[in-house]
């Protein structure tokens, strides 16, 4: 008689149904391709362009100083215009740029004009005060008569030589404009030259002819 078999165990799989599978790699897929797409939309947040603010030109490359969006102007930063793609945003600047440009260089052309005005109307103010310093002589230059020192008439006119008051310096004036713009002073310098006569008496006269008639 033959021995009964042992009961077989039943054995448990730990691999999930195909379907629950594809649901899971299906899920993994999506929530990649999300994670993904937030990192894309992230980089381009993070480099958008919202303003050029100047240009300068380093070593014969063009450079743009840019304005992050999203980012404060401590994070401006300079880039090389060929790693730029913000053509409308640098058209832009370049337009006021220029309009810039030109009002500097008109603005400097008028102050150089300006100052060139002022350089020459000083010198011709200069030279005006000293011309004018050199032809007001006599009385063109002002100063009140104090008193006439002598007198001259070798230029074949009699000229005066007149010492003004509060200045040194005395000039010839022509006679006759002096008879008239300052008489007293011209009576006063003939009155100092004037040599007084005395004419003898009647008895003094005779006195003389007495002695003329001894002798």
């Amino acid at each position: 008689m033959s021995e009964p078999s042992e009961p077989t165990a039943a054995v448990e799989t730990t691999e999930p149904p195909k379907e629950d599978v594809k649901l899971a790699t299906a899920g993994k897929k999506q929530a990649k391709k999300k994670v993904e797409e937030e990192v894309e939309e992230e980089e381009e947040e993070e480099y958008v362009v919202e303003k050029v603010l100047d240009r300068r030109v380093v070593k014969g490359r063009v450079e743009f100083l840019l304005k992050w969006k999203g980012f404060s102007d401590e994070d401006n930063t300079w880039e090389p215009q060929d790693n730029l793609d913000c053509p409308d945003l640098i058209a832009e600047f370049m337009q006021n740029y220029k309009t810039v440009q030109d009002t500097k260089k008109k603005e400097a052309v008028g102050k150089r004009k300006v100052g060139e005005a002022d350089a020459e109307g000083e010198e011709s103010r200069s030279k005006k005060k000293k011309d004018e310093g050199e032809k007001a002589r006599g009385f063109g230059r002002g100063l009140q008569p104090e008193r006439i020192i002598g007198a001259t008439d070798s230029s074949g006119e009699l000229m005066f030589l007149m010492k003004w008051k509060n200045s040194d310096e005395a000039d010839l004036v022509p006679a006759k404009e002096a008879n008239v713009k300052c008489p007293q002073v011209v009576i006063s310098f003939y009155e100092e030259r004037l040599t007084w006569h005395s004419y003898p008496t009647e008895e003094e006269e005779k006195k003389e002819e007495e002695k003329k008639d001894k002798n």
